[in-house]
């Protein structure tokens, strides 16, 4: 059997040709559609040149054609690259020269862009294609009626898993992109066991919230084709208006939910949920973020039938590397979600600043070790160097660990705690504060719907203090004075927020992550 992670299109191809693979707002395509669709284009890019190895750069929206683009490009043996067709160009222009493509597709919503790259020449010598079926805005390569008149028969490419299946770019602390490689064989490793843990078939229809840049959008695809099901695309719209994300849920039969904490949220603040059945749905499961404990217990009261589970991990470690599933006797707001327990074939560590084990109940740094680590950052020996270290409890000196540059900590219950980001750990009147722990407070109050917590620069001898930016659940200020008060009997008090802002809605970045820096900026204005 291939390693590909194209393989599993095949298969359910060959299965099941007429079973819908891919359900989107304008498009959907049945697995025999898919298979070959991706086989024309596999035939077309390596007529372009395009050999083992190669990387092509997809400037695409989340679409059917999008994905069925992803799996031409794996069975062509390259391995693709997602870019943000809305993203800033300068950036997306520094992203192409990092990884060096030698093919490029994009369709609908992209002109502007392509326009805008060739003047910064980020498109020399490259093969562009251009899959919309309008006019495209350039002389291209190829276009999708060479695609549609390609041969539709299988080539399949000798691919294994250390080969490189994607390159997904993360932000740096130092402006620059990072380019994080995924292997086949790390990404077949996770899937594998999500399709287990979360019981998947052919009869499940699962949701595609993210778009392709997010590696989310990777537990999306290959596990609905893994488990020969649907992938069902939100619509932008359903992702702005919760009411009308109820309905889609509940309308397309959705068995499992997959999405990052402020969709979630988001929901419970509106009440979306209320008076609705939600019979085919079996599983709600989210990554990415801190999820409130007082909106996990929301869908709990009002799916008591629905099983809930927090996953774990950065992009360098493939999707999630960790993953709770809430007891149903969870019913506590002021308990924090742990991260909890390794998935199959990973480690998860807190260390200390030796690297070894801290006690249980102690903070120290969350490590993720195991076969779903990235082989480093592209091209990049300095940045890699910095966070993958040598493990020091590997007999043979061959073992890898990533530092998340998150902190957490061991339960007695061998769960680990997610405190919070080592960078936005705030050290206040003497003291280091997790702010994970500090939010976790803050939300048990029913007064709070949602928080962010960070430091926030003072002039005078304790450096920062704490702020909170906070949702009220009832549109109210906050009395501050009482919950400071309230606070005290959770937390000592160098912990309690010193500054308070109340707004309509948390600041999040591109990929629904709370923006911490947004925040703060907030706080300081």
């Amino acid at each position: 059997m291939s390693s590909g992670l194209h393989h599993w299109v095949s298969e359910a191809a060959r299965i099941r040709p007429d079973a819908r693979a891919v359900v989107g707002e304008d498009d959907t395509i049945t697995y025999g559609e898919l298979e070959a669709y991706s086989n024309r284009l596999a035939a077309i890019l390596r007529a372009q040149g395009c050999e083992k190895g190669d990387r092509v750069a997809v400037l695409m929206p989340n679409s059917a054609r999008a994905v069925g683009s992803l799996i031409g490009i794996l069975k062509a043996g390259c391995a693709y690259v997602p870019l943000d067709p809305g993203g800033a160009t300068a950036r997306t222009a520094a992203m192409i020269r990092q990884c060096e493509p030698r093919a490029l597709l994009a369709r609908d919503g992209a002109p502007e862009v392509l326009r805008d790259l060739d003047s910064r020449g980020a498109l020399d010598s490259i093969a562009c294609g251009w899959l919309g079926r309008e006019d495209p805005p350039r002389a291209m390569a190829f276009t999708l009626t060479d695609i549609e008149g390609a041969s539709a028969e299988a080539s399949p490419s000798d691919v294994g898993p250390d080969d490189l299946a994607y390159i997904l770019f993360t932000s740096g602390t130092t402006g620059a992109p990072k380019g994080v490689p995924i292997t086949h064989g790390s990404v077949r490793t996770f899937v594998d066991w999500a399709v287990q843990h979360f019981e998947l078939g052919p009869h499940d229809r699962l949701s595609g919230h993210t778009a392709l840049t997010f590696d989310l959008s990777t537990f999306d695809i290959y596990a609905t084709f893994a488990a020969g099901a649907e992938l069902h695309h939100v619509p932008k719209r359903a992702r702005l208006m919760p009411h009308e994300l109820s309905d889609f849920i509940h309308d397309r039969g959705l068995t499992l939910w997959f999405s990052v904490p402020s969709q979630l949220a988001y929901v419970a603040r509106f009440d979306a949920l209320d008076g609705r059945s939600f019979p085919s749905l079996r599983h709600v499961a989210w990554c990415g973020d801190v999820l409130p404990t007082p909106v996990l217990l929301y869908w709990k009261r009002k799916l008591s039938e629905v099983t809930f589970t927090n996953l774990y991990g950065p992009t360098e470690a493939t999707v999630a590397s960790s993953y709770y599933e809430v007891p149903e006797d969870f019913e506590d707001p002021t308990a924090d979600i742990p991260i909890g327990t390794a998935c199959a074939g990973e480690r998860l560590l807190v260390l200390n600043e030796d690297l070894r084990p801290v006690a249980e109940g102690e903070a120290g740094d969350v490590y993720i070790g195991g076969v779903g680590l990235s082989p480093g950052y592209w091209r990049d020996l300095e940045r890699t160097q910095a966070a993958f270290v040598s493990d020091p409890e590997a007999s043979n000196g061959g073992g890898r660990l990533y530092r998340t540059g998150d902190r957490g900590r061991l339960g007695s219950d061998g769960m680990v705690h997610f405190l919070g980001r080592a960078d936005f750990q705030i050290k206040a009147s003497g003291y280091r504060v997790e702010p994970g722990e500090v939010e976790n407070a803050i939300l048990g109050l029913d007064e709070v719907a949602a928080c962010a917590v960070v430091a926030v620069t003072v002039d005078d001898f304790n450096g920062s203090a704490i702020g909170c930016v906070y949702v009220a659940s009832n549109g109210a200020p906050l009395p501050v004075g009482e919950v400071k008060k309230r606070l005290a009997d959770a937390l000592p008090s160098y912990m309690v927020p010193t500054r308070w802002l109340g707004v309509d809605d948390l600041p999040v970045d591109s990929r629904g992550k709370i923006d911490r820096t947004r925040a703060r900026a907030l706080l300081e204005a």
